[in-house]
């Protein structure tokens, strides 16, 4: 699969690693709507993970509306507008954060503290 890297070394499950990576693509638009995805087979070969953990991830994606299934032919990607694309998007990105902004709440880290790593981590991100 294009583009696609699994990393056994990672705190994130597989499933959860090959749902951002798809998601990112169709976000970004470098998917564009009604390609076909792999089946999940194939994909699972590709990748050499299991046909569950595929099955897993391809369901997160259908259940989100970023892909839609047709009985026997496969996964294909939805036809979401510009405007569309940015709402989900958004909505990934506030529950990250919100996930995260929690974990930081209960380490007893300070509104200042987390706007002050961001900002730093941000301008290091931008300088790779």
């Amino acid at each position: 699969m294009r583009g696609i890297s699994i990393s056994n070394k990672s705190n994130k499950p597989i499933y959860q690693q090959l749902f951002e990576q798809i998601s990112s693509q169709i976000l970004k638009g470098e998917l564009e709507s009604d390609f076909n995805l792999p089946a999940i087979r194939t994909a699972a070969k590709e990748l050499r993970i299991s046909i569950i953990t595929v099955k897993k991830a391809w369901e997160k994606l259908e259940r989100d509306g970023l892909i839609y299934s047709v009985a026997g032919k496969g996964c294909f990607i939805s036809d979401l507008s510009n405007n569309e694309l940015g709402n989900k998007r958004t909505n990934i990105i506030r529950k990250q954060m919100l996930k995260d902004l929690l974990f930081y709440k209960n380490l007893g880290i300070s509104e200042d503290e987390i706007i002050k790593l961001v900002k730093e981590l941000y301008s290091k991100v931008l300088s790779c």
